[in-house]
């Protein structure tokens, strides 16, 4: 196994894998991709594919996308296409853009600083940290997981392996670059990503990086709340929600992460049954996501069989909802939509006959509620005769699938029209 960290004075010295003893081909890479390596090769430098892209043809899986590495700083990039921008202060890339919709993000090779190099100001060492360049080796071992640092090299089509992640490929392991514990203390979302993988590519998560989970579990809770919101989110795009909050929970990752989530076995079950939706092609949208995850929680808040007014309903909701909305600063328009959902399950799990049924089956909400109900009731057992019952009173409405919501789009106020002066009238 590979060492987890190179010594300053140790030589790199990394596994090369021919084009022979490989199956990664040219034709699986876009075209767009392969032209931006080709050009910056041409040029003189360093070309190579990295990060989850090699990773994914290794195991025979479709790439989300496809990233470059090079020893090109991000202004000698910026010179060669014309087509490209800078983005970034924190860590600055290069995107080429082609067309509207396709960028090929260009990375530049970076090292941790030496001692001294640090500037002055503190609050300036996090960016100047993340922007310090630096060799194909250091810029491997920077990276999170071996199996995330992993080299195709466009010049001669080999595979660079500086920290053992092919052989953790081979043995379906997870395991970080480094001490797990100062690499999880540096990024705490780390964490989470790491139980991402595993529950994704079906790997086992290295015992090391168990540990330190384990001990670094409570610096989730000083991550920030957008990068939080957004990996939650890559977890119900993925269709690993239940299996990685349910491991997170037996880890204690999942109070600090989410505080106030009711991590109960219905909840797992319902978004293990939403996953298998979203595997099959139907994706939720994060209002759908946000009511599914508390809908055990408003539930116990308010049963079926209380009797309360809509008005109470709809407060209730609200308040369920409220803490996860706040801290992550979810907009109005979704966290309205996520209400509306609960509250719409909470009124078809009433039954049939009751005051208000019309509006409810022409409610464009209804059929989505009804949606989540039809997980809860397939993770639950809960609700089934019900569920067929309001199927029906829908008829022939269109049925959702993994309801695909869309936030409303904010109203935009017109601006009232400017009459033109009568002749001899000044302008006001």
């Amino acid at each position: 196994m590979a060492p987890s960290d190179p010594s300053p004075h140790s030589e790199c010295s990394p596994v090369v894998v021919p084009r022979s003893e490989h199956g990664i081909s040219r034709k699986q890479i876009d075209e767009e991709t392969l032209k931006v390596m080709y050009r910056l090769h041409r040029h003189g430098f360093k070309a190579y594919l990295v990060g989850g892209g090699v990773r994914d043809l290794l195991l025979g899986r479709r790439p989300k996308d496809f990233d470059v590495g090079t020893d090109a700083t991000p202004d000698q990039v910026k010179k060669l296409f014309r087509n490209c921008f800078l983005v970034g202060r924190r860590f600055r890339l290069a995107h080429v853009r082609f067309g509207r919709d396709k960028v090929v993000e260009v990375a530049t090779f970076r090292r941790k600083p030496a001692v001294g190099e640090m500037p002055a100001d503190p609050e300036d060492h996090f960016r100047f940290q993340e922007n310090v360049f630096g060799s194909p080796c250091e810029d491997a071992f920077r990276r999170d997981f071996t199996i995330n640092a992993l080299f195709y090299d466009i010049e001669n089509f080999s595979l660079i392996d500086y920290v053992g992640g092919l052989e953790d490929l081979a043995a379906r392991r997870l395991r970080v670059i480094g001490e797990p514990l100062e690499r999880f203390t540096e990024d705490p979302v780390r964490m989470l990503r790491a139980l991402e993988f595993c529950a994704r590519l079906d790997f086992q998560l290295d015992e090391q990086a168990r540990e330190g989970i384990y001990r670094a579990a409570p610096l989730i809770a000083e991550a920030a709340p957008a990068r939080i919101r957004e990996e939650l989110m890559e977890l119900f795009r993925h269709g690993v929600a239940g299996a990685v909050l349910r491991s997170a929970a037996g880890m204690g990752l999942l109070e600090p992460l989410l505080a106030g989530f009711a991590g109960d076995d219905p909840t797992f079950a319902l978004l293990e049954r939403i996953d298998a939706g979203t595997r099959a092609g139907a994706t939720p949208a994060e209002p759908f996501a946000l009511a599914a995850l508390y809908l055990s929680r408003f539930l116990r808040v308010c049963p079926p069989n209380r009797e309360a007014p809509v008005t109470e309903v709809v407060r209730l909701a609200g308040l369920v909802l409220a803490p996860h909305c706040g801290y992550f600063s979810i907009a109005r328009a979704i966290s309205h939509q996520a209400r509306e959902l609960l509250v719409g399950v909470y009124r078809l799990t009433r039954g049939r006959g009751r005051r208000g049924e019309r509006r409810l089956l022409t409610n464009p909400m209804t059929p989505y509620a009804l949606e989540l109900l039809s997980f809860w009731s397939e993770a639950t057992g809960e609700f089934r005769p019900l569920v067929g019952q309001w199927r029906a009173a829908l008829g022939a409405k269109e049925q959702p699938g993994t309801a695909p919501l869309k936030a409303a789009p904010a109203k935009r106020r017109r601006r009232p029209r400017r009459r033109k002066p009568r002749s001899g009238q000044a302008p006001t």
